[in-house]
């Protein structure tokens, strides 16, 4: 017999080699019908693996991240199935689940391609073989037989996968007549699988390498339920209605130019003027916590990198090093700011009573993404961090997590994403090997998070194996307006660069002490953060930060002398102010600029500047009646500042 714990404590006993299905079975057939995977002392495994020692287990249902992942890649290779009938002699890469579905990188027989008006015979194909239920069995297979069997196929891409593994530890599954070299884990059978839908292909270089041949990708999600693929299609409609690359564009915030260069964005005067807001924002509150600014260069030595590691890091993915006339002067662009940080504090001799140190600073950094993963502002090559970097001691670790913490969630509250979540990313606790640091050190580090989670009262999932090799880290998740999933804000622990750059304090004890180092990021790059921010909010930005504050729209063109004169005495009480004189129909100007998202219309005609007066319309309302212009100044600037007075 062995013990099977359950998340609520409870202990049963059970015959060795049960499964998690039988176990599910054993408390109700509802629950074993719901299941479609587990975890067992943390581990993903199918329902129908035997445990044969005492466990921990979690019995996943559709709504658990783990259930969908399962799912999900069971998926993949449906499609993969599909495709392999549908064009016999195509060759497979890899097809993994990922945070919303999954894809397969293909390469297509000679001559065909695969593209959108292939979507619906693949969907079909896929809820065709689904029918059959086939159930997806997994095989041990050795490095030989597995080299044979997919050469014997043609499946050159496999072959390449297979001769990195190591023997003894490979794995198949098959459903029907497709089988695939996968590590798992997967759905007992494609029965489940009651809804499809191919999104999207795109092109794609095998294993993200340019220098390699260049492959198919195909996307594709599904459901336990076709109601749930409908809710789903209609969220995705409503994300293209907000995505940031459109919005920003209608907005003018920003552009991309290939004549300046692939990833590098520019920043035009009204996104600029919003994304100077948001960094006046956190420096206003950052300076109430005790920061000091920084300017750093836009390039370092290469020695500076190869110091801090990040040569060996990032190196792969930097732009070319920039060498000078100078022999052996070589220089790279920056791609983290962290090291010159370092440099900072090492300037000066440190005591314990200087500690924390905090300096900030707004650093643009620069990667060599690839071209085939640029995307809008999300992923670019040139991007500003609102980084900053916190040297202190080791007891005051958890304080100044707290202090972090506090400063994000003021962030997160003026925005108006109140709906996130914390992760804990700790060390694998059976392999210290991959980390550095003292065991001593990492478990006050680790506890202090904890600590500092608990105290703010902040609900925290823990993840073993997820700390950076330097440290631990409490990263936040943010949902937003469609319930998207993304990592804002990062607080990580790092005892890896104050080591590599011997950097120093004295103590109480007048001995020399490593100082623990913090990285914080509470937008984490502004780039990325503006993009979410846009689809959040749709382009409808909180008073305070929307470029654009009012719009003033003379009803005819005997009253565009007036407008221009309402726009130059708000301006004088810094509302932000535009004209919109076109010789067109108030309806069509009220339109045009409903869709720029500008919060308050100010319609004027000749009885309003005989009066002294603008007529109110707020956006998506109908008219607040009439104001002086000295009343709507007072009104919007009320506004603002209750609206900052509350951060």
């Amino acid at each position: 017999m062995i013990k099977i714990t359950f998340p609520d404590g409870s202990v049963r006993e059970f015959e060795s080699g049960i499964t998690p299905l039988g176990i599910a079975e054993s408390i109700s057939s509802r629950l074993a019908q719901d299941i479609l995977c587990a975890s067992v002392n943390d581990q993903i495994v199918e329902l129908n693996h035997p445990i044969t020692e005492d466990a921990a287990i979690k019995l996943h249902k559709w709504e658990d991240a783990e259930a969908k992942h399962a799912f999900w890649h069971t998926s993949s290779h449906l499609m993969a199935e599909a495709l392999q009938e549908l064009y016999p002699g195509i060759q497979f890469g890899i097809g993994p689940a990922i945070e919303n579905g999954f894809y397969y990188d293909v390469m297509p027989p000679e001559g065909v391609v695969i593209n959108d008006t292939c979507f619906a015979a693949i969907e079909n194909k896929m809820l065709e073989l689904r029918a059959k239920k086939e159930a997806v069995v997994k095989n041990a297979i050795s490095k030989t037989d597995a080299l044979k069997a997919f050469g014997d196929k043609g499946q050159t891409y496999k072959c390449e996968l297979i001769s990195e593994l190591e023997d003894g530890h490979i794995s198949t599954y098959t459903q029907g007549a497709f089988t695939d070299l996968c590590k798992g884990p997967h759905l007992l059978s494609t029965e489940p699988i009651k809804a499809v839908k191919v999104l999207s292909c795109s092109a794609a270089y095998w294993r993200g390498d340019e220098t390699r041949p260049m492959m198919t990708r195909i996307y594709g999600i599904s459901f336990p339920k076709k109601a749930m693929l409908d809710e789903y299609l209609t969220l995705l409609e409503e994300a293209k209605k907000r995505d940031h690359r459109k919005i920003g564009k209608e907005l003018e915030l920003f552009m991309f130019s290939d004549m300046v260069g692939k990833g590098l964005p520019i920043w035009l005067p009204k996104g600029t003027a919003l994304r100077l807001r948001l960094e006046d924002f956190l420096k206003k509150i950052q300076k109430r916590y005790g920061y000091q600014q920084v300017i750093t260069p836009h390039i370092g030595s290469k020695n500076l990198y190869m110091t801090s590691g990040h040569w060996d890091h990032y190196g792969k993915d930097s732009f070319q090093p920039i060498t000078t006339p100078e022999e052996g002067e070589v220089y790279l662009l920056k791609p983290m700011n962290c090291p010159h940080h370092c440099a900072i504090f090492k300037n000066s001799p440190r005591s314990y009573k200087d500690l924390p140190f905090r300096c900030a600073e707004f650093g643009t950094v620069y990667r060599y993404e690839q071209s085939g993963e640029l995307h809008g502002l999300t992923r670019v090559r040139s991007f500003t961090q609102d980084d900053a970097h916190i040297f202190c001691r080791q007891d005051q670790v958890k304080q100044e997590f707290i202090r972090v913490m506090e400063i994000i969630e003021i962030i997160f509250k003026a925005l108006n994403f109140e709906n996130f979540e914390a992760q804990i990313s700790l060390r694998d606790p059976n392999n210290h090997t991959k980390y550095v640091g003292s065991d001593e050190v990492w478990a006050l580090a680790e506890q202090a998070i904890i600590d500092a989670c608990k105290e703010k009262n902040l609900p925290a999932k823990v993840e073993y194996g997820e700390a950076a090799f330097y440290g631990p880290k409490l990263d936040f998740m943010v949902k937003d307006a469609l319930g998207r999933r993304w990592q804002l804000g990062t607080i990580q622990v790092d005892y890896n660069l104050p080591e590599r750059f011997e950097l120093e304090y004295t103590g109480e004890d007048n001995q020399k002490h490593r100082p623990v180092m913090i990285h914080r990021a509470p937008f984490g790059s502004m780039e990325r953060f503006v993009a979410v921010l846009i689809e959040h909010t749709a382009g409808k930005f909180p008073l305070w930060l929307t470029p654009d504050q009012a719009v003033v729209l003379p009803i005819s063109e005997k009253s565009n002398e007036y407008a221009w004169k309402v726009k130059e005495l708000l301006e004088q009480q810094d509302v932000r102010v535009i004209v919109d004189d076109r010789n067109e129909k108030l309806g069509r100007k009220i339109r045009d600029n409903e869709l720029k998202r500008i919060p308050y219309m100010l319609i004027v005609g000749e009885k309003e500047a005989e009066q002294g007066l603008v007529s109110v319309r707020q956006q998506g309302a109908e008219e607040k009646g009439q104001m002086t212009i000295q009343e709507f100044a007072d009104f919007i600037n009320e506004t603002v500042k209750k609206q900052m007075n509350a951060y």
